[in-house]
């Protein structure tokens, strides 16, 4: 897998979950959860572009271990 198809699978599944939360019914419980879960599926991405712009191989490694936790 190339980073160009990694992009774009991590996009797809952000979009997706998203997707999923929104079928969901409104309730203040669900609400909470639903907030948590957007922001840990969009977390994925940004954190994985921010490791393509790394300025050695170091500092890439170092952020896709902060995406992989």
């Amino acid at each position: 897998m190339d980073k160009v198809e990694l992009k774009r699978r991590t996009l797809r599944f952000s979009i997706d979950i998203i997707k999923f939360i929104e079928q969901l019914p409104r309730k203040r419980s669900l609400d909470v959860l639903s907030n948590q879960l957007i922001r840990c599926a969009t977390s994925i991405g940004a954190n994985y572009r921010s490791a393509c712009r790394g300025k050695s191989t170091a500092d890439f490694i170092n952020k896709i271990i902060i995406v992989e936790e």
